[in-house]
């Protein structure tokens, strides 16, 4: 069990940094969301927090097991609390206090998920006995997949305005509305965190919405605004415009893509945390390659950072589906410069939309990877790659992930095994891999597009 000491050392977060522009912004900034250089008609930023972890280390002295507890000093919320003035008690009490709220919702609290050797799964896929896969099972996490994680800490960051008083609005009835852009787990994600709260959330969602996650969202109390296509929109997901209208309206961007909101960057990386601090007391081999399924890239990007931050050196593999592989496209275009930065300057001529998204993997069909230059650095800095699996690769995947685990993932939360398929070739038996389980599987999945 991983547990937090309430008198630990002082919160060790710094700043927020650019990725892409190197512009600071001091981790006490008040709705510090953007990089100031971002605008609406430039988000090709992305603020990434700064701060030294390793060695990672837990502190005993508390018998919870919440992540944002037992991880309490790494985090950028933390340090911006501390910032606004609440001490070590006044921050761990938000964190109960807003995890009590969220477990009367969902129906658990935030805890720290299970990473083990799939015995099976690790035999059926001719690994020996030193070797094999290892799974974080995040389907019975909040709201039934990762995406809480990384939301969590933008909800903490609204109340401990609300707390000390630094809130623009004047009152609870004044809040300004969350908006998110999602028609799957990160809306239902959002939708649960702001119903716990009690605080207004507008989801845009497409016209082919699934109706069993707009059912969830409505009895969420969301309001779901559909999206059409409309004749003067510009490329892109129209989802995501009219999410934009909204937050320059004044609405608070409530995502998981680290353009529109940094802070989803923060608490993705609890997931890393709790891997790398299982990796590094497991007895030899050391997990030498991490899979990890991929969108927008905030997943990737944070799971990386909290990973590779507690001193493991593993490659980095970044799975997409041959039916939408913008990340990978952009990593051969990266080739082209003299180097990451010198890409993510020029982002237009390594990351634009892919022409009609489809795959059996719907929740990672994102047509650009918004933080591709965060996913790009983790796997250069790991000696990693990106690997695109095929469809038969993800149909395999899914159904090796239920006959051989008794984890009831989807086919999206499954991706990053089909990765693992598509590069078996290249792999030791004895190496030890890691894949992340993300997502539950809500209803009975659908062929992709073009499939029977």
């Amino acid at each position: 069990m991983l547990t937090a000491n309430p008198h630990a050392v002082p919160p060790i977060v710094r700043a927020w940094k650019c990725v892409v522009c190197g512009a600071v912004v001091d981790v006490g900034t008040p709705l510090s969301w953007r990089c100031p250089a971002s605008s609406d008609d430039d988000r090709h930023h992305v603020l990434a927090p700064q701060s030294d972890v390793a060695p990672l280390r837990r502190e005993k002295g508390d018998d919870d097991d919440n992540p944002f507890l037992a991880f309490r000093r790494y985090l950028a919320w933390d340090s911006f609390a501390a910032a606004l003035g609440l001490d070590v008690d006044q921050r761990i009490a938000v964190v109960r206090e807003c995890d009590a709220r969220v477990a009367a919702v969902a129906g658990t609290g935030f805890r720290i998920t299970p990473f083990a050797r799939a015995d099976r799964l690790s035999a059926a896929l001719g690994f020996s006995a030193d070797g094999g896969v290892w799974v974080k099972d995040e389907t019975n996490n909040v709201a039934g997949s990762h995406k809480a994680r990384h939301l969590f800490v933008e909800l903490l960051h609204l109340v401990t305005l609300e707390r000390v008083g630094r809130a623009p609005w004047r009152s609870v009835d004044e809040r300004p509305s969350l908006a998110i852009a999602s028609c799957g787990n990160a809306a239902i994600a959002a939708s649960t965190l702001a119903k716990s709260q009690q605080w207004p959330i507008s989801v845009f969602v497409a016209t082919s919405a699934d109706a069993d996650v707009l059912a969830m969202l409505a009895h969420l109390d969301a309001n779901v605004v559909v999206c059409p296509r409309r004749d003067d929109d510009p490329p892109g997901d129209p989802c995501v415009h009219r999410f934009r209208e909204a937050v320059h309206g004044g609405a608070v961007p409530f995502g998981v893509q680290g353009t529109e909101n940094g802070w989803c960057l923060d608490g993705g990386r609890t997931i890393g945390w709790e891997m790398a601090w299982v990796a590094e007391h497991a007895p030899p081999p050391l997990v030498s390659r991490l899979f990890v399924q991929v969108g927008g890239g905030a997943f990737a990007a944070s799971l990386a950072r909290g990973f590779h931050a507690g001193g493991t050196s593993a490659q980095l593999h970044a799975v997409q589906a041959e039916g939408c592989a913008p990340l990978a496209r952009a990593w051969n275009e990266v080739s082209r410069f003299s180097s990451l930065a010198d890409a993510a300057r020029h982002w237009d001529d390594c990351m634009w939309p892919w022409d009609a998204p489809h795959s059996f993997a719907d929740g990672i069909l994102d047509a650009e990877t918004s933080d591709w230059v965060s996913v790009c650095d983790a796997m250069q800095r790991s000696e990693g790659s990106p690997v695109v699996a095929t469809e038969k690769q993800i149909h395999e995947a899914y159904e090796m992930a239920h006959r051989h685990t008794d984890i009831d993932v989807s086919p999206t939360g499954a991706a990053g095994l089909a990765g693992v398929l598509a590069i078996r070739h290249m792999i030791r038996d004895d190496e030890r891999i890691a894949v992340v389980f993300s997502g539950v599987r809500r209803s009975t999945p659908r062929p992709a597009r073009g499939e029977r």
